[in-house]
């Protein structure tokens, strides 16, 4: 393809940051994504993704960031040496970006619909009624039900993933040339993800809009992107299209990318990298994977290897990878009582009305009648899209709010009856691992007062007790001792999140709620992080209750799987009987939506039609049959029980046991 259909094109880029010594975030990353292309950017949190697009949108704080050396062509044009007015005309309008962490980004004491219209005005020159129909479009787009009436409530009003589509909207109100997504569907449950990424598509096939894919999800760069940049500690390590990168993956660290993939038969102890990325303050002569390489020789330590043509547009940095040279692949490594009952669970909301003196007559069913056990020592899985009553039934598990009616019994004691002073001690048993890791961090405490705080609050042990089991756990969860005294900000997302996951394993705790709590982390450390859950309760006999949008991450590390739509379950049972004998039609589109686990696998896949209705306002019936291809007259009029169909698999649908 000619030269002028390259859209941008990043050469030999490094960002430096001048902290605590020089951090060399980005070392040397080259690439050129062509007009209407995809390229994804895959590799561990730490190796440089989101410093790459941000310095391309130049928006490297300064000091102490600063764009040290390369160059980066958009349209012709080079960025980094534009002045700050120049790139505001740019940034949000010709590139746009979705950023990873939707809670920090969007501004709390604006409403969703300020926000999307300000870009609007600012780019489009639209006036206000204009700019307000674009922005209810733009909600529309990204799945938000009643848009009209969602565009004036504020970003803590949304779930964490209807945050993420707010950002979406955002991004994509002014079709931009070129869109960074940092991580765009993480925060996502499947079917809002497949939906997310048809609509990306749909506008790059009708504008030709370039997109750079950031994400630790290999599932999306599979389904998504044509060619793969893989990166690590700041440096480029391999480049090639989907296909070729999957087929013939040449780097080691690839290779340990691949095999830590979580696929839908994977079993036994996962695959994961060795050791710990290095310390980007190091200037290392060699190559900066060979201290977890197992195919390190002395060169290695000592020469850092170039980037090379190892095949036809096939590029990869490693000595002992070249057009006339390869390493040999090496094969992969490889019903009790119970502790927590829930009874006729329910939480409702009121919604207050716009009068003053109104007094409220709505509400918001988030948890609706749900009913359930777990048993010791095995993990329940929660799947279902964004706003099904998911992390609103973790926090109800946990009391950090009250129920409406229903009972939580821990250990036979019913939680929903003890006074705070006594939930407080309770606590020590039932620990929690937060969605959003910066919001539940204090960015006032570093990483040794954060996972010390619990020890504290607990006294349990002293000081240097307390110091040690803290250094103990930055070691389990892939950190090193020298991060205990840095700061929340100073981390990417990936890492808050292991600083998160520290803390709740802290107290030892019987049981751990985990709300996603592996979906900031890349594949490698995701699986050292799933394989240190699994580790601790085969040790320690641990219950978890483990809620995710990721339905093979779920299906791995579940033994009993339970699937909610707004606030009900709809189906609960063995993870063979979810995944191999789904038998409710909201859980088989669940299912066609999880991302291929390959380019060469074509999937049909089930697109769910119409948006989730408002739990403000359920449909009558069955909360599904709107959107239920099999409904009946029966459906809309009458809700179906959760019913046993056979073995522990119960599902609650009218038709069960005749869906074709």
């Amino acid at each position: 393809m000619a030269k002028s259909d390259v859209l941008l094109s990043v050469q030999d880029l490094a960002v430096y940051f001048y902290s605590s010594g020089v951090v060399r975030a980005v070392n040397g990353v080259s690439f050129d994504l062509k007009q209407g292309e995809t390229i994804g950017i895959v590799g561990e949190s730490g190796s440089g993704k989101s410093v790459t697009s941000t310095a391309i949108l130049g928006l490297i704080p300064s000091p102490p960031g600063k764009i040290e050396r390369g160059s980066i062509l958009f349209e012709g044009k080079e960025l980094t040496k534009l002045s700050q007015a120049e790139m505001r005309k740019i940034r949000g309008n010709e590139i746009s970006m979705i950023f990873q962490d939707p809670m920090t980004s969007l501004n709390p004491v604006f409403t969703v619909g300020n926000q999307i219209m300000e870009v609007i005005r600012l780019h489009q020159q639209l006036d206000k009624k204009a700019a307000r129909e674009r922005a209810i479009e733009m909600l529309k787009l990204v799945g938000i039900p009643e848009p009209e009436k969602r565009l004036e409530q504020y970003p803590h009003e949304f779930s964490g993933g209807m945050r993420q589509r707010v950002m979406i909207a955002i991004a994509l109100a002014c079709n931009p040339k070129l869109l960074i997504a940092d991580e765009p569907t993480t925060a996502l449950d499947v079917t809002v993800q497949a939906q997310i990424l048809d609509l990306m598509k749909k506008l790059q096939d009708d504008l030709q809009t370039s997109i750079i894919m950031i994400t630790h999800d290999l599932g999306v760069v599979w389904e998504s992107c044509q060619k793969v940049l893989v990166m690590y500690a700041g440096n480029t390590v391999e480049y090639a299209t989907v296909e070729d990168l999957y087929q013939n993956p040449l780097h080691p660290y690839t290779w340990g990318l691949l095999d830590s993939q979580i696929k839908s038969d994977t079993a036994g102890k996962l695959p994961s990298i060795p050791g710990n990325p290095p310390d980007l303050r190091e200037d290392i002569a060699g190559c900066y994977f060979a201290p977890r390489c197992p195919y390190a020789k002395d060169k290695c330590l000592s020469e850092r290897p170039p980037l090379v043509e190892a095949g036809p547009n096939h590029l990869v940095a490693c000595h002992f990878q070249t057009a006339d040279e390869r390493l040999e692949r090496k094969g992969e490594p490889h019903m009790s009582e119970a502790i927590i009952q829930i009874n006729q669970l329910k939480k409702y909301f009121p919604v207050k009305d716009q009068s003053l003196f109104a007094k409220s007559s709505k509400v918001v069913k988030a948890v609706d009648d749900v009913s359930f056990e777990v048993r010791r020592g095995e993990t329940l899985g929660i799947v279902g899209e964004s706003g099904c009553g998911k992390s609103t039934l973790a926090r109800l598990v946990m009391q950090l709010i009250r129920p409406t009616e229903g009972s939580v019994i821990l250990n036979g004691q019913d939680l929903a009856k003890l006074s705070d002073k006594e939930m407080k001690k309770a606590r020590k048993s039932i620990q929690m691992i937060f969605q959003n890791p910066y919001a539940s961090l204090d960015p006032r405490k570093t990483v040794e007062q954060l996972i010390m705080e619990p020890l504290v609050i607990h006294q349990v042990g002293t000081h240097q007790e307390r110091v040690k089991k803290v250094k103990e756990l930055l070691a389990v969860v892939g950190l090193s001792d020298y991060h205990a005294t840095r700061y929340p900000h100073e981390f990417s997302g990936g890492q808050r999140q292991r600083i998160n996951i520290a803390r709740a394993l802290a107290l030892n705790p019987e049981v751990v709620i985990c709300d996603e709590s592996v979906s900031a982390l890349d594949v490698s450390i995701q699986a050292q992080v799933i394989n240190l859950l699994k580790e601790l309760q085969a040790s320690f006999n641990l219950t978890y209750i483990f809620i995710s949008h990721d339905l093979n991450v779920v299906r791995y590390i579940s033994d009993r799987i339970a699937v909610m739509y707004l606030g009900r379950v709809v189906e609960m049972g063995t993870y063979e009987e979810i995944y191999h004998n789904a038998q409710h039609p909201y859980t088989r589109a669940l299912l066609s939506a999880v991302p291929k686990e390959s380019p060469l696998v074509k999937k049909e896949r089930v697109i769910l039609t119409g948006d989730v209705p408002s739990p403000m306002n359920p449909p009558s019936g069955c909360h599904f049959h709107k959107r239920c291809p099999y409904a009946t007259d029966r459906c809309q009029t009458e809700a179906p029980a959760l019913a046993l169909y056979e073995g522990q698999h119960m599902v609650s649908c009218h038709l069960l046991g005749n869906l074709s």
